[in-house]
């Protein structure tokens, strides 16, 4: 698809001394509004060459530059010289993309040949999969969508959290007050109250904190009614989790979680101690980190046993070796931030050049409206229950609005899982946020139904129309302003992909997509379409066509899906 700013870079350097390509396109701005341009080139920076204050340098260029087919004008304001596109040539560009594309369009494939491993969602065996998971979940699911829609060959990675002393509480616990039948019926929910029963009572009896630990070595060195009780809390726990995946329609290549790594850790402790880097510190193995800005970090405690820092080390040294990685990225919340520039610093000590492609997305926290979640405490929103419920009040909603609408059942679930999603995807990540039943359950707005509302409503009008994608059509017919902003929008797609990609935020998607729909209405509502002569409804339904696609595009690489009809 032609670039319109790299043009706009080809044209001033035929007139300009001094700045190459790269410094040139850097200072090319987007005005505020399009009476402005569509982009703007600030003369500052050629005052010191010119020895010319920087209007009369825009002056003197604007008249030599020849915008030809591209660009219907070219003038200046003061000290920019601003660029007005074709408007015609424009539509033509990017419905033709569009149509030629499909659901590629927005892809420019900078990950070809590439692999990307994205480890997110990892929830703790044997613990509730509740609502302060979603966030790792949903933002992990979408940066995965957007890497792999980007041309990566992607590698989707639960690193589960089945080890470390939880397991030595929970066998402690399931042999102290474990019904194997009552636990069968409704695993997490009884796990969960063996688990902070242990926890209240360990408050009053430190033996029980004794016997936990001794039961997590017992674990990590092959105890056979260890390693039994801790397979079963794993399956019984992974078959829960699974119909929270199932709802929300995300797949993993890998739930090598922690314990995947016990054997493979040995490896670490030795290479660290070879390379001089392990040192003693009461009896445990420390790696001193105190010249980085960084506290030591703890190897292995004084009892013999690892923590999450060396079983990270170890898989990171897996993946690359198993995945030859480009990218290694953990989608885990912002307070492990100390945990991942530590982990990553080992790994560069190390003297592996790859360590800084490992790469740490951080979040923020969800709370409660009256206070934090806590497992320990039992304080807690199951996520599954957070979904069916959203399932459930779109399910009302669709009887009292569209009671003969097909398919009742599979819509509620895809909207309401949707909003859920939307929601959680809405704000930068890395802001904390108050999780609201109100907020979420609520489909008026900015929210992801109005999104798939507006998807149905263009998919009803291709329908009515008879839209054929092979028409001829004559593009330089949409010529009204609410067709040619949305023609802009559409066309800035592939920017907004690949800025999701750079910075890892899938709410520059989400909030592209809620200007879309907004625009597409306003073009709905001012422009008629069906009623239209022939080769003027041919043009708009391509419009709509193309905007569709857009907008399914942008809600598969949320994880969200995009019903035909609602």
């Amino acid at each position: 698809m032609l670039d319109f700013k790299k043009e706009v870079v080809n044209l001033v350097s035929q007139v300009v001394e001094g700045l190459d390509h790269e410094e040139i396109e850097s200072l090319i701005e987007i005005p505020p509004n399009y009476n402005m341009g569509d982009y703007a080139f600030p003369c500052f920076k050629l005052a010191k060459i010119y020895r010319k204050a920087p209007n009369l340098i825009a002056e003197d260029l604007v008249n030599k530059i020849d915008g030809g087919d591209n660009f219907e004008r070219i003038e200046n304001v003061g000290p920019y010289i601003n660029f007005f596109i074709n408007k015609a040539k424009l539509t033509e560009v990017v419905l033709k993309a569009i149509a030629e594309e499909g659901n590629r369009y927005g892809s420019i494939n900078v990950g070809k040949g590439r692999t990307a491993i994205v480890e997110f969602s990892s929830p703790n065996i044997a613990k509730p999969f509740h609502i302060g998971h979603i966030r790792t979940t949903v933002i992990g699911n979408s940066i995965e969508k957007i890497f792999k829609f980007q041309g990566y060959n992607t590698v989707r990675i639960n690193h589960l959290g089945d080890y470390g002393t939880q397991f030595g509480m929970l066998i402690a616990a399931y042999k102290k007050w474990g019904d194997a039948e009552v636990i069968e019926k409704d695993p997490i929910n009884e796990l969960l109250k063996l688990y902070v029963k242990f926890n209240a009572e360990a408050e009053k009896d430190e033996n029980l904190k004794e016997e936990a630990r001794y039961w997590f070595k017992e674990l990590e060195d092959g105890n056979e009614e260890a390693l039994e009780l801790w397979q079963w809390i794993r399956d019984i726990s992974l078959k829960e989790f699974n119909k929270v995946y199932k709802l929300l329609n995300i797949e993993f290549d890998s739930y090598a979680g922690e314990s995947f790594y016990s054997d493979k850790m040995d490896r670490v402790i030795r290479e660290l101690e070879e390379k001089n880097l392990l040192q003693d510190s009461k009896g445990a193995k420390i790696v001193d980190l105190e010249p980085y800005g960084m506290p030591p970090a703890l190897i292995k405690k004084s009892d013999g046993s690892t923590l999450y820092i060396t079983r990270d080390i170890a898989a990171a040294i897996y993946r690359k070796e198993h995945y030859d990685f480009y990218k290694n990225i953990y989608v885990v919340a912002s307070q492990q931030n100390l945990h991942f520039k530590q982990l990553i610093k080992i790994i560069d000590l190390m003297g592996y050049d790859w360590a800084y492609d490992c790469v740490h997305i951080p979040f923020g926290m969800v709370s409660l409206e009256d206070g934090t979640l806590s497992t320990r405490q039992g304080r807690v929103v199951f996520l599954e229950d957070v979904l069916n419920k959203a399932i459930e009040s779109t399910l009302k909603i669709i009887e009292e609005r569209n009671p003969d609408l097909e398919n009742k059942e599979e819509v509620a679930k895809q909207v309401g899982v949707g909003a859920v999603i939307f929601q959680e995807l809405f704000n930068n990540r890395i802001k904390d946020y108050v999780f609201s039943w109100e907020r979420t359950l609520s489909f008026e707005g900015e929210t992801g139904p109005y999104v798939q509302y507006t998807h149905a409503r263009a998919n009803s009008l291709l329908e009515k129309g008879d839209f054929n994608l092979g028409d001829e059509i004559d593009f330089s017919l949409l010529k009204e302003e609410d067709e040619i902003n949305l023609v802009r929008l559409l066309y800035n797609f592939p920017s907004a992909v690949l800025d999701a990609l750079e910075k890892y935020e899938p709410s520059f998607i989400t909030r592209y997509v809620v200007e879309v729909a907004k625009a597409f209405n306003k073009f709905y509502n001012s422009c008629p379409i069906l009623n239209e002569e022939e080769e003027l409804k041919k043009a708009r339904l391509n419009l709509v066509y193309a905007t569709k696609t857009v907008i399914k595009t942008a809600l598969y690489l949320l994880g969200i899906e995009a019903p035909n009809k609602m």
